[in-house]
């Protein structure tokens, strides 16, 4: 079968690999039907790399796909159920997991020089979906209706992640929302920070097309925060309160999150740069009283994606902008480098 290797920073292949057999009696054996180009593949193929990833491996952590066999200790699934895919799943059995921190599994995290913390994840750190057959733990796959189309399913990772991340928020109907970003997940945050009840979500982004993406997606108002005075806009939206909440989806800009809300707001520190380090006036949390919550990954969330991705109560068809074949991976990291995609979904051949 053809994949997408990664080999190291800046460099991967197209190359064959054998088809994957089950030794496992608690795993399954997927079809690939799709899998998104994330922003961290992006990162991890820039040289010098802003993300981790072990050279070697089938990359692609966002799949989803069809099963086609079963180890014969899994009872929950069988062949031709539609799935969507964990890439990350928590043991069940550490502390953590037993004390309702499934996001943070000790065994989920690696150990290591230039990997430490990093989430042992399918696609990153060992073989992902870009292929045509996988191999994973039956309890990593959660399934879907059969009518669902594959471009909608490759969305459940960052909406698994995004919605556990809103989650934190409890946002309440007549809220206030400023988005700062309109990648995937800013637009995923945008649309459901809107079926959650917000009344007014603003968006920032100084490109165009995503600002126009958002729109579609949901938003109130988008911002270009590099010809606009963003305070001034939520001051004016807000009759000069701050939003509520603010949901920093880029991975450099919290002191912004934290400007941007009013007095008791919250804010969602959800991008994820490793080397950024802003400089952050404590006095402002201090005295505003700010919340301001991390994310990462996803907490049992996977089903609940399922069923809103079945319920196309979200516009990922607005967000799954295009769909290629394998072959033309090159193609899909060229699009949203030019900024002319929101989220590639690429399918085996």
């Amino acid at each position: 079968m053809k994949a997408i290797v990664f080999k190291k920073p800046g460099v991967f292949t197209y190359e064959d690999r054998p088809i994957p057999e089950i030794n496992t009696p608690t795993d399954i054996r997927i079809k690939i039907l799709g899998v998104g180009i994330c922003g961290t593949d992006l990162h991890i193929l820039m040289d010098p790399p802003l993300h981790p990833a072990k050279p070697n491996i089938i990359f692609g952590h966002e799949f989803c796909g069809q099963v086609e066999s079963v180890g014969n200790a899994v009872e929950n699934l069988s062949p031709g159920d539609k799935v969507i895919v964990d890439p990350h799943p928590p043991c069940g059995n550490c502390d953590n997991c037993r004390s309702d921190r499934p996001e943070m599994c000790e065994n989920l995290f690696l150990h290591g020089e230039g990997i430490e913390g990093q989430a042992a994840t399918r696609g990153i750190f060992q073989d992902g979906g870009l292929t045509s057959y996988a191999v994973i733990p039956a309890c990593s796959a959660y399934k879907i209706a059969q009518s669902t189309p594959f471009h909608r399913m490759a969305l459940a990772e960052p909406l698994s992640c995004t919605g556990y991340g809103i989650e934190k928020l409890k946002i309440q109907a007549g809220d206030t929302v400023c988005i700062l970003g309109a990648g995937p997940i800013g637009q995923l945050f945008t649309a459901l920070a809107k079926v959650n009840g917000a009344t007014k979500v603003i968006v920032s982004k100084p490109h165009q097309y995503r600002r126009a993406k958002a729109l579609e997606c949901g938003a109130n108002r988008v911002v270009n925060p590099t010809k606009e005075d963003l305070k001034k806009v939520i001051l004016e939206e807000t009759n000069g309160l701050g939003v509520d909440h603010c949901i920093e989806a880029v991975g450099q800009f919290l002191m912004t999150a934290i400007d941007m809300v009013r007095t008791g707001g919250k804010v969602l520190m959800f991008g994820h740069d490793e080397t950024a380090a802003p400089p952050i006036k404590l006095g402002e949390i201090v005295k505003k009283e700010v919340e301001v919550h991390g994310c990462f990954l996803g907490k049992y969330y996977y089903e609940k994606a399922a069923r809103i991705i079945e319920s196309n109560i979200l516009p990922l068809d607005v967000i799954a902008t295009h769909v290629l074949p394998l072959s033309e991976y090159q193609k899909g990291l060229d699009l949203l480098r030019a900024g002319q995609a929101l989220k590639v979904i690429i399918y085996p051949e």
